[in-house]
């Protein structure tokens, strides 16, 4: 659901006290490669254009801080504690019990999720790209609720599955690190496109949905579209290597 080009507020059932929405890449003042509304301060862009784009940010959708839990994305599985002391940290997921405190993600071709209790005690923003899902990053997140809390998931705008194009190594990564009543699951994700030269397109909604069912959560919603495809509306990083990042954020009122 569109809050207006520059953004989507997830259509997703939460608690009165929790807060969520995604940019596009429309409605800032970068110029091209980055036009307009980037948000990475990594990619080269102007850096006072970055600054700008991030205060209208914070002024357009009412964010209770500036100083965001912005993230040093590794690619990795580490989720760290979301802090209001603009420190950057090497991770890819935040997440945070506080009031007040934005758990903020980037992303161009890769998966951002959103987590949330159904009870609004907890939300984390992850960065689930192949190698991070592969690798537990959504599983190290989630271990960071109460295991009483029953959680739901929002996936947000990332590359679909008619797009992202992988080798052999992708596909090792994911069935060599499940059991076997999830590796037809996993192997249903990847669809061959030529065998020869071990070649697949690769589900990451799909990947991400095995994974947060096998870990209890069943409730996600999201997963609708596809930042390749999308050339007006999101940046992807595939389709045009030099470009600008879009933000996930999620916090607690």
């Amino acid at each position: 659901m569109a809050l207006n080009e520059s953004f989507l507020v997830p259509k997703w059932p939460l608690p009165e006290n929790v807060r969520a929405l995604a940019t596009t890449r429309l409605g800032g003042v970068s110029l091209p490669p980055y036009d307009s509304f980037n948000l990475g301060d990594h990619v080269n862009d102007s850096p006072d254009h970055v600054l700008q784009n991030r205060n209208k940010l914070a002024a357009r959708c009412q964010l209770p801080s500036r100083n965001l839990q912005w993230l040093n994305q590794v690619h990795g599985n580490f989720a760290c504690e979301a802090l209001t002391d603009g420190v950057v940290r090497d991770a890819d997921a935040s997440y945070t019990q506080n009031r007040n405190t934005v758990c903020a993600i980037m992303t161009a071709d890769c998966l951002p999720i959103l987590l949330c209790d159904k009870q609004g005690r907890q939300v984390a923003a992850v960065h689930a790209g192949w190698r991070g899902l592969a690798a537990g990053v959504i599983d190290n997140t989630l271990a960071t609720f109460p295991q009483s809390l029953e959680v739901t998931a929002w996936l947000g705008p990332a590359i679909g599955p008619s797009a992202f194009e992988v080798g052999q190594d992708v596909v090792d990564a994911f069935t060599s690190s499940v059991n076997d009543h999830l590796l037809a699951l996993v192997r249903r994700a990847f669809t061959p496109v030529n065998t020869t030269e071990g070649k697949w397109l690769a589900d990451l909604y799909a990947l991400a949905r095995i994974r947060l069912k096998a870990l209890g959560v069943t409730d996600i919603h999201g997963g609708e579209y596809c930042t390749w495809n999308n050339h007006h509306q999101f940046y992807s990083y595939r389709r045009s290597g030099v470009t600008g990042r879009m933000a996930s954020l999620i916090w607690l009122t």
